[in-house]
């Protein structure tokens, strides 16, 4: 029997309306990558690698859901850019944690390509974006990302990827990508 498009039946399951949201495997991959600082739609289609119209479509829906908003980067010719409202940021907790999830014991556990930092204390973040150091929930603002220890021998090269390498970046701050593959923070 083929998976309907809504969850209609769980109307009274909070987690069930949270996946009509976000429970798309592409939506997680827009928002993660929103999180890095992309927010131009063509760095979206780049790194990802998705079908155009799949990823007009997920903007699309974010942006009426109120999770992403456009905002106009430049008047001529004009181009928009993708920001994560108050809503997306709260978002970041629920991404760390899967994560920390995956880390442990999903995806070859105990590899860590990326390293997120609470920027203040420079203490590594645990689950749930939490910093051990203050014992605090740390918002994605106070977030370093450094590239982890476990990068792959032949990573992705795709502007995105390259400019994710480079170095400590705050989450939430543009990542600034050129269009020949090297990108800056």
């Amino acid at each position: 029997m083929a998976l309907g498009k809504d969850y209609e039946s769980q109307r009274d399951c909070t987690m069930a309306r949270g996946l009509e949201l976000v429970g798309e495997r592409w939506t997680m991959l827009i928002l993660r990558d929103c999180f890095y600082g992309v927010r131009r739609y063509s760095d979206f289609f780049v790194h990802l690698g998705l079908p155009r119209a799949v990823l007009s479509e997920r903007l699309a829906n974010l942006c009426e859901q109120g999770v992403l908003e456009k905002r106009r980067y430049q008047d001529a010719p004009p181009r928009e850019e993708y920001v994560l409202t108050e809503m997306g940021e709260a978002f970041w907790p629920v991404l760390a944690a899967l994560g920390a999830w995956t880390t442990k014991f999903a995806w070859e556990p105990g590899r860590r390509y990326r390293t997120f930092l609470h920027d203040p204390c420079e203490t590594r973040l645990v689950a749930y974006a939490h910093c051990p150091s203050c014992d605090r929930a740390v918002p994605a603002a106070e977030v370093r990302i450094v590239p982890g220890p476990d990068l792959p021998d032949q990573p992705a090269t795709d502007p995105v990827s390259v400019a994710l390498r480079r170095g400590p970046k705050r989450l939430l701050e543009p990542l600034i990508v050129t269009p020949g593959g090297s990108g800056a923070r």
